[in-house]
C-alpha cells in the first residue's frame, strides 16, 4: 500500500481489510476508521529469527501491527521522512529508523560483518552502528526516518560511494558494503566517524544518506 507524504514528517497509508502493515511503536499520530495496533513480539513477516536479530541487536522493542479499514497517519520524534517504493528487490536499513511499512515485505536481519568481514564487525564497536541491519525485501513501500532529510545516492559499477557511517540510513540493489579508514589507528584516536571512516558501498543500486550525523 503506498504512502502518501503528508509533508516532510509526516505520511499518511490507506488500510484495507485484508491487509496489514507494520509500524514502530509510537509512530501513529491520527487515523480515521475502523483501525487496530497490535503489538507484534513475533518481528513481523521475519518470524522468530528476525526477532532474535532484533534482541541480539538491542532492538527487542516490538513492532505494532495496524490491521482494519480507514488511513493512518504516521510521524515520530519530528524526524524527516523518506519513502522508499521496492519493486522485488531487497532494502537494508537500520531497524531503529524504520518508521512503518507494507504488511506483504518480508522481514529479516543481516550481519554487517557478512559482507565487510572484519572490518564490518569494527563498524559496529567504534562508530556505534548496529551490527545487525534490518533487511526488507519484496514488493512495496518503506517509510523510513533521518536527520535533516535524505538524498538517494545511485551506486553504478565501478564507481563505489563512500559515505559516513553514522550518515547512513538505507541501501537497496545489488551492494556490497565494508568499512575502510581514511587515516591511520594512531590518528584516529578520538575520533567515532567522519573522515576517519567510511562505508564504502559498490556495485549496483542506491543509498540514502541523512543530512546529520546524529543517531536516532
Amino acid at each position: 500500500m503506498p504512502f502518501r507524504e503528508v509533508n516532510a514528517k509526516m505520511v499518511e497509508a490507506t488500510i484495507a481489510p485484508g491487509q496489514k502493515m507494520f509500524s514502530q511503536r509510537g509512530a501513529m499520530l491520527a487515523y480515521r476508521g475502523d483501525v487496530t495496533f497490535t503489538p507484534n513480539m513475533a518481528g513481523g513477516q521475519g518470524g522468530l529469527m528476525s526477532m532474535i536479530g532484533r534482541r541480539v541487536a538491542g532492538e527487542a522493542a516490538p513492532l505494532m501491527t495496524v490491521e482494519g479499514r480507514g488511513t493512518v497517519m504516521f510521524g515520530h520524534g519530528g524526524h524527516h521522512i523518506q519513502v522508499i517504493q521496492l519493486s522485488g528487490d531487497t532494502l537494508y536499513v537500520e531497524a531503529d529508523r524504520l518508521l512503518a511499512f507494507d504488511g506483504t515485505l518480508e522481514q529479516g536481519t543481516m550481519f554487517m560483518g557478512a559482507q565487510g568481514g572484519v572490518m564490518g564487525m569494527v563498524r559496529g564497536q567504534v562508530t556505534g552502528q548496529g551490527l545487525f541491519t534490518t533487511t526488507l525485501k519484496g514488493h512495496g513501500a518503506v517509510a523510513v526516518m533521518a536527520h535533516g532529510g535524505v538524498i538517494e545516492l545511485p551506486i553504478t559499477p565501478g564507481q563505489p560511494v563512500h559515505v559516513d557511517p553514522q550518515a547512513y540510513v538505507a541501501h537497496h540493489g545489488d551492494v556490497r558494503n565494508k568499512l575502510s579508514t581514511a587515516l591511520g589507528w594512531r590518528d584516529m584516536v578520538g575520533r567515532g566517524s567522519g573522515e576517519a571512516f567510511q562505508l564504502e558501498l559498490s556495485g549496483s543500486g542506491a543509498v540514502y544518506v541523512q543530512a546529520s550525523e546524529e543517531k536516532l
